[in-house]
């Protein structure tokens, strides 16, 4: 019933004509800095960014993964990982006359989980933070993430010292000076810089152990009769992919049974840690009844 109403959703937004936009980059490149930007450029209404809900310099609905006390958890909650978070959005939008949104996200991948989370369609254009921003521009930006620790939220200091005084720093004003018919027009975008309590001054990974054991328990939770013989941990910088053998008992219906373990492989990984995944590979080894032991290797860099 949830999916179907999922489906139904996401059909409403295509027959309005909805377009979604996505700004992706690094983390600390700038993306939220520049977000009202690339928004007055391609007359987008609402905008998406960190757990947030956006229109107009004014937030309607979500919360911020700035106010989160760890980084694992800000990235579940700016993909929307937590149902009550992600239905009061999608309530929100549903509530809104809009034809155009962006998704700002660090990779193409997750804007389009965000986007399959709220129930839109798949991005019809993407833009990469290198096409709004000189390298220079994004250099700063890197530094003042990475030495000071700061912030942007998309929206006007009164906004985020309503909803988020702890965590505010100060105040960003953007002039934006236009020609029209020999008239100039001036008007003025503020940003909020914020500290979060959680640092972007180290970096928190997982080992390659820790992600298999992982995967083991959702194998032996799914089906406790599918032996693993190989898990094959792959890394592309900081996202990871996997490769799991299996020795199935014979008479296993394999297509439906083998696409829902690698479903729920894929699905509980991304929930409890908020990482991202590359892919979920899962593959017939051996067909018996006998039990073999787990070998767990890494994947050539």
């Amino acid at each position: 019933m949830f999916r179907l109403k999922s489906i139904y959703h996401h059909l409403v937004w295509v027959f309005r004509g909805v377009h979604v936009f996505a700004l992706v980059g690094k983390s600390g490149t700038g993306k939220s800095f520049r977000a009202q930007l690339v928004s007055k450029k391609y007359g987008i209404d609402l905008i998406i960014d960190d757990g947030l809900l956006i229109k107009d310099q004014s937030i309607i609905a979500g919360k911020s993964a700035k106010k989160e006390k760890a980084r694992l958890t800000a990235i579940k909650r700016a993909l929307f990982l937590d149902p009550a978070h992600a239905e009061d959005v999608k309530a929100a939008l549903r509530m809104e006359r809009f034809k155009r949104i962006l998704i700002i996200g660090t990779s193409e991948k997750m804007v389009r989980k965000i986007a399959q989370r709220m129930d839109l369609p798949n991005p019809h254009r993407i833009i990469n933070i290198n096409d709004v921003a000189t390298q220079q521009e994004i250099e700063i930006a890197q530094r003042s993430r990475t030495h000071e620790g700061k912030h942007i939220i998309p929206v006007p200091s009164v906004e985020v010292k309503r909803n988020y005084p702890h965590i505010f720093f100060d105040s960003v004003k953007i002039f934006i000076r236009k020609n029209l018919r020999l008239k100039k027009s001036e008007q003025f975008i503020e940003k909020s810089v914020v500290t979060p309590e959680f640092s972007d001054r180290g970096r928190i990974s997982i080992s390659e152990s820790s992600l298999s054991q992982m995967v083991i328990h959702c194998v032996n939770e799914f089906d406790p009769s599918l032996r693993i013989l190989k898990i094959i941990i792959r890394q592309d910088r900081h996202n990871f992919g996997i490769n799991v053998i299996l020795d199935i008992p014979y008479g296993t219906q394999i297509t439906g049974k083998i696409h829902n373990l690698q479903k729920y492989i894929l699905e509980n990984i991304e929930k409890f840690t908020g990482i991202i995944l590359l892919d979920v590979n899962i593959t017939i080894g051996k067909v018996s009844e006998a039990e073999e032991g787990i070998q767990i290797l890494k994947a050539d860099r």
